[in-house]
């Protein structure tokens, strides 16, 4: 079984149509339809059936799914075995974040990196964080930036994770609210624009008031964008609790203003996360040593400079 069919196959499995695995490949429809066909008479046996929801995995389909996975898993650790003992930090290494990090920390950190490392190509995607766990739980990118807390009990055990920096929280509002600070019980009269369940700004802002015995906060808008909620709370229609590095610029500029989040929590760790191998590939392991020592977060108005605590992988 080739790797380039398994690949496919898994597209297929994964997006459920001929035509989003052939973008996500970048391969043509009547490819992906051919190689598909090619690995059902390898095996023996149809690996998929039709359904109003679209192509869905048969019996044997999904029999042969985590041996695929483990099989590009291997083959990607084997090229790393090889790269490692020819002692070349070369190759291609897939970076997915969230657009925040992207935008506000990679992008200059990545241009020095790749200035240090010629030999490797970096690609670096955008998603939301279930997005990009499952891209790097199927092998589709290395390695993942994104805010947590993501605890080691509720992580895929096939993934490692190190807290890169430490994010101070803000609490934003339309321009020209009082600064001053306020208790949770003031807030509880407010609205807020939130992100959807699930996401860890949500996740605070309710168990916060929770824990205040406040019952959950009124919800004015519910946005998938932190971009989105800044917009929304600089037209008035709630307060936000968002990284500061998200809203830097806005505060800048004044089209929101700054207020003291009295919850207990007042930061969030931006965590790298990349899959457990048994030789790392020598382009993820040089990222991963030299974002040990030099990715700083963003350091709030008024307060000393100060460095990222690094842990140990």
């Amino acid at each position: 079984m080739h790797p380039r069919l398994l690949k496919t196959f898994l597209a297929v499995a994964r997006t459920g149509n001929v035509t989003r695995a052939a973008a996500e490949v970048n391969l043509a429809q009547s490819s992906v339809s051919d190689q598909l066909q090619a690995l059902e008479a390898e095996l023996g046996a149809s690996l998929f059936t039709r359904s109003r929801q679209g192509l869905e995995l048969t019996p044997a389909g999904a029999a042969l799914k985590p041996y695929a996975e483990d099989l590009l898993a291997l083959a990607d650790e084997a090229r790393g075995a090889v790269d490692a003992a020819s002692g070349r930090a070369t190759g291609r290494l897939s970076i997915g974040a969230l657009e925040t990090i992207a935008a506000a920390r990679l992008a200059g950190w990545l241009a020095g990196f790749r200035a240090a490392h010629p030999g490797i190509e970096i690609r670096l995607k955008i998603a939301g964080t279930g997005e990009l766990l499952r891209r790097l739980g199927e092998g589709e990118i290395d390695v993942a930036f994104c805010f947590g807390p993501t605890d080691n009990a509720t992580l895929d055990e096939r993934f490692a994770k190190r807290s890169v920096a430490a994010e101070p929280l803000v609490l934003i509002a339309p321009p020209g609210e009082n600064r001053a600070e306020v208790d949770l019980a003031t807030l509880a009269e407010r609205r807020f624009v939130a992100t959807e369940t699930g996401c860890i700004y949500r996740h605070m802002i309710d168990h916060a008031f929770a824990e205040a015995g406040l019952g959950k906060p009124g919800l004015a808008v519910e946005a998938g964008s932190i971009d989105a909620i800044a917009g929304l709370v600089a037209q008035g229609a709630g307060l936000a609790l968002v990284p500061r590095i998200a809203v830097a610029a806005a505060l800048e500029r004044g089209e929101v203003s700054e207020m003291t989040w009295p919850g207990s929590v007042r930061s969030t760790d931006l965590v790298t996360i990349w899959r457990r191998r048994r030789v790392q590939p020598p382009a993820l392991k040089a990222l991963l040593s030299e974002m040990r020592e030099g990715f700083a977060p963003v350091r709030p108005t008024g307060a000393r400079p100060r460095h990222a605590a690094s842990l140990p992988s």
